[in-house]
């Protein structure tokens, strides 16, 4: 085939104009997202089926523009992610976007910084309880919700701050953002949520053997001390369950390190078998201690005489709960309470009994010790919380942090069960003997509580997400190791009527976007620079006879083949 030089030239020149027109594409089209104003870590509403029925967020990928609660009124927030601050949320508003199913492209709510991990703010009393109240009835309505839309949840810091402020000024004058106007979009590019397979649970057991006497083949009767330690909120990567149940964990732990001591020496070894164990599917029915109880030997059930379970123990005043299955008449009931009732008048605490009668035909449980009950063995729940709570209610979700629990609280606690349990096991029913006294080698120890606090305030452990070798499950299970003898572990599948999703945090990227009109006037503005630069450079490397040329359609030739 043959080829002129000029018709080659012509064709080099309009690739070259092609060219330079793609680049000028690819720049229009990056324009849009230049402009980086932050980026944040954000925690996503759970995602889970009960039953068959789909609860909390059912999305996660993000892509919409953002605004605030000074939208005007009409605005179309079918592709909007509204920002909320808790402090300047509006639970009704909130409530009926939701139950109304009202179109929505997001939310994301921005904590306070009292309720993070690391920092736990510098608020009053009084702002506290009250943000607490707020998000604890948001994270209610939240959780038992179907929300077909992305929902986040993020820590307050200047960065974001300031979007607000631009997003809020824009808002008020009427101009939202939109693809037309611009503004600010948020951007999270995440991995659709995927089902749990199959969630694990573990419980962790530990024993401490009492002391036989020569020649007696009995069994020694034996009390187990039990703590569920998992938790469940609206943001599974923010439930760390300080008070509950961080504060029943802490105390467990710190009552095995003080008995480890005693039944040490043989002089000062208890003719009781003690049982530690920490539980977990505590609020899914505490499926996990339904598992470990019938784990055990008819034998070994027998041989309990009590099991008090702790729960929620870190921000009490000065009453504590003992909740019971069997009616307070009963006998071993009554010497449980009296035994508790007797020490708790010396360290000046108000202990009170409350029964609540299990239904055998329910399956569902409001307290851990009812599953005992339900295989007839005694059992009673310590506890700060006067009332039984509904299911996944007070399970440690994103308002029960650090900053709400006290760790004079949960010494207190410790040593009004200790002593309790010691003049239970030694014989000192109605004596004033202060086994753990204050100053003395079997002091508690609040050095200890409050490490343990603060591991466990900065722990999310939300059990299907917890695998059966985290970290903290094996860090847990080498604490107990540390005072009791005969640690094992037991893994199994958590069952009944959950489901669970992943995909529980992200990063969030929050791009400043320009408008539809910006975008065209740079576009016009940067053709026109390209098209004179292009042009000069052609007259002055070609003269301005091959510039014509470009634009004049080239007369048809016949191309011959040899």
């Amino acid at each position: 085939m043959v080829l002129s030089k000029n018709s080659g030239g012509h064709r080099g020149m309009q690739e070259s104009m092609y060219s330079v027109i793609a680049l000028v594409f690819i720049l229009v089209a990056c324009v849009e997202l230049c402009d980086a104003a932050a980026a944040i870590d954000v925690y996503r509403l759970i995602q889970y089926d009960m039953s068959g029925s789909a609860y909390g967020s059912r999305f996660a990928v993000l892509n919409h523009h953002a605004a605030s609660l000074h939208f005007p009124p009409g605005a179309d927030l079918s592709r909007a992610v509204l920002i909320i601050p808790l402090r300047e949320l509006n639970i009704t508003f909130v409530r009926e976007y939701i139950n109304q199913k009202k179109p929505l492209g997001g939310l994301l709510f921005l904590l306070p910084d009292i309720f993070s991990f690391e920092n736990g703010g510098n608020k009053q009393v009084h702002e506290k309880e009250k943000l607490k109240n707020l998000l604890a009835e948001l994270e209610q309505l939240l959780i038992h919700a179907n929300i077909p839309y992305p929902v986040y949840f993020a820590f307050e810091n200047d960065e974001i701050d300031t979007v607000l402020v631009d997003i809020k000024k824009n808002d008020a004058i009427g101009q939202p953002a939109t693809a037309t106007t611009g503004g600010y979009k948020l951007v999270i590019p995440t991995p659709e949520p995927k089902k749990v397979a199959s969630p694990t649970i573990t419980n962790i057991q530990g024993w401490l053997s009492g002391l036989k006497v020569d020649g007696d083949t009995n069994q020694l009767p034996t009390i187990a001390i039990v703590a569920s330690y998992d938790t469940f909120g609206a943001a599974p990567a923010l439930s760390v369950g300080s008070d509950s149940n961080g504060s029943g964990v802490v105390a467990l732990l710190e009552i095995a390190r003080l008995f480890s001591l005693l039944y040490s020496n043989p002089k000062t070894r208890g003719r009781y078998n003690l049982l530690f164990g920490l539980t977990s599917g505590g609020p899914y029915n505490y499926n996990g201690t339904q598992k470990w109880l019938r784990s055990f030997d008819q034998r070994l059930r027998e041989s309990i005489d009590y099991a008090i379970c702790l729960n929620s123990i870190g921000s009490w005043d000065n009453e504590l709960w003992i909740h019971v299955s069997k009616p307070p008449e009963n006998a071993y009931i009554k010497q449980i309470f009296e035994g508790f009732s007797n020490v708790a008048e010396e360290l000046h605490i108000k202990v009170g009994l409350k029964h609540k009668k299990i239904n055998i035909s329910n399956p569902r449980v409001a307290w851990e010790h009812e599953q005992f009950s339900r295989l007839r063995v005694t059992a009673a729940t310590l506890s700060e919380i006067s009332t039984a709570p509904e299911l996944l209610q007070g399970t440690g979700g994103l308002f029960d942090s650090r900053q709400f629990v006290n760790e004079t609280a949960i010494t207190r606690g410790v040593k009004l069960v200790a002593e309790s349990l010691a003049r239970h096991i030694y014989g000192h029913q109605g004596k004033n003997v202060q086994i753990f006294a204050d100053g003395g080698s079997l002091a508690v120890n609040p050095a200890y509580i409050q490490s343990w606090l603060d591991l466990l305030s900065q722990t999310p452990r939300v059990a299907p997400f917890l695998s059966k070798n985290d970290p903290f499950v094996m860090a847990l299970k080498k604490e107990l190791a540390d005072h009791t003898d005969e640690v094992n572990m037991q893994h199994e599948v958590l069952e009944g009527v959950f489901t669970f999703y992943d995909s529980t945090s992200a990063r969030l990227n929050i791009y400043q976007v320009a408008s539809v009109t910006f975008d065209l006037l740079l576009l016009l503005v940067l053709g026109s620079y390209l098209i004179v630069l292009f042009s000069f450079l052609v007259i002055t490397t070609r003269g301005l006879d091959d510039l014509i040329s470009l634009f004049r359609r080239p007369p048809s030739r016949k191309v011959k083949t040899a």
